[in-house]
């Protein structure tokens, strides 16, 4: 396998070693990633892209530590995460992974603030809660939701939850963020104002984004794309991102 480093020999924020994943079906064994072996440099922002059924969400659920491989590893930041003990996997994708769903997957009985929140109350250990509460306004004041901190779920629009979702992900300042068709639910407008302030807030806290997307439009502001086809990886290409996101 041959790993990207960044500069100076900076160990690299997250490697891929031999990853399979199968599935049994009734009678059949199902392989959905055949052996897939890459690296990501800490700070890049790279896209996985490829039709439904390559692979791409279920390598984004492995990279997360939200399901096990039937081979190979995931490494975060240096831990090794893919054979560990759910609490202290637990324990390392909270300090470590913030997460965007397509679907939000906000809770409907918290509101916006206490959504954003949630996060910082499960996994800190300082016991400042008002650290906390100041971290969640200021995400939410930067992705323009000042006015529905008190609001629950039901009463936003689309594009707003994803706000919010887009929020939560950064409470923790983790050094990796990962999204799964993040604008996937929105419109057109909804969905590059969602991106705008992913790219943005990434660029401000300095994490690693992964991107899963169908979307080459959404894909041209990455500095690299590595592509799926049938569970492999088919292309690991860098690139100049989108003039409008330099």
């Amino acid at each position: 396998m041959q790993v990207t480093e960044a500069a100076d020999n900076i160990p690299p924020m997250i490697v891929v070693e031999a990853l399979r994943k199968s599935i049994r079906t009734g009678t059949r064994t199902v392989e959905i990633l055949k052996g897939i072996d890459f690296s990501i440099p800490r700070g890049e922002f790279a896209a996985i892209m490829g039709a439904s059924g390559s692979g791409k969400s279920t390598l984004l659920g492995l990279l997360a530590g939200l399901d096990s491989p039937s081979e190979g590893n995931v490494l975060l930041n240096g831990t090794a995460i893919s054979y560990l003990a759910e609490d202290k996997l637990a324990q390392v994708r909270g300090k470590t992974i913030g997460f965007v769903f397509q679907s939000y997957q906000l809770i409907p009985t918290l509101t916006a603030l206490e959504n954003v929140l949630l996060p910082y109350e499960l996994n800190d250990e300082s016991g400042n809660r008002k650290a906390g509460l100041d971290r969640a306004r200021q995400l939410l004041v930067s992705v323009g939701l000042e006015d529905r901190l008190d609001h629950y779920p039901v009463q936003l629009s689309g594009g707003e939850q994803q706000r919010v979702a887009l929020a939560r992900a950064f409470i923790l300042r983790p050094p990796i963020v990962l999204a799964d068709e993040p604008t996937g639910n929105l419109d057109t407008t909804n969905g590059q104002a969602v991106l705008d302030l992913l790219l943005s807030l990434n660029h401000a806290e300095g994490t690693t984004l992964v991107l899963v997307t169908h979307d080459p439009a959404l894909a041209a502001h990455a500095t690299r794309v590595l592509t799926m086809r049938d569970g492999l990886l088919v292309g690991d290409v860098q690139q100049v991102p989108s003039a409008a996101h330099l």
